[in-house]
């Protein structure tokens, strides 16, 4: 039998077992890679792997990666930010979110390149609501053109320093 995307299972002994997108919100300690690799799975761990190695290759020593718990509904989350939020991954049940906040700059070069864009991606960007700090843009990481799509947002947001 198969189960629409989104219902809970139950299993024999009661416990009812996560859902594609739950988070972690075992708020005992911050996730080690182990348990993020477990619960978003090998694929999306891979992902997750090369957007953090990247961020570390184009922006050296720039950011010390901080685990955020957002309680109960939004669990943990690994935020970069130096003075301004540079983005934030989120791993979720067997798959994993970048979160990039697109502020009114930000905003302006996306349009500049708007019809550059993959058709998925300003689809995101268009419907992803408008804070006063920005646009917070959720974009789901499952191939290698996501990971591509995020780090040309991130480049966008901040140029890497020159690596002269």
């Amino acid at each position: 039998m198969i189960l629409p995307i989104g219902t809970r299972v139950t299993a024999a002994d009661g416990v009812t077992l996560p859902k594609i997108g739950d988070r972690i919100t075992d708020k005992s300690a911050p996730p080690d890679d182990g348990a993020v690799r477990e619960w978003i799975g090998p694929k999306a761990f891979g992902y997750w792997t090369e957007l953090r190695n990247w961020i570390v290759e184009f922006y050296p020593g720039v950011f010390a990666p901080d685990w955020l718990y957002g309680g109960r509904n939004r669990g943990w989350s690994l935020r970069y930010k130096k003075t301004r939020a540079f983005c934030t991954l989120v791993p979720e049940y067997r798959l994993f979110s970048a979160v990039v906040v697109m502020g009114g700059a930000e905003r302006e070069k996306f349009e500049e390149r708007r019809y550059v864009w993959r058709p998925h991606l300003v689809k995101l960007y268009d419907e992803a609501k408008t804070y006063i700090d920005g646009k917070w843009l959720t974009v789901a990481i499952s191939s290698a053109g996501d990971l591509h799509d995020v780090a040309e947002l991130l480049t966008l947001k901040r140029p890497p320093p020159s690596r002269g």
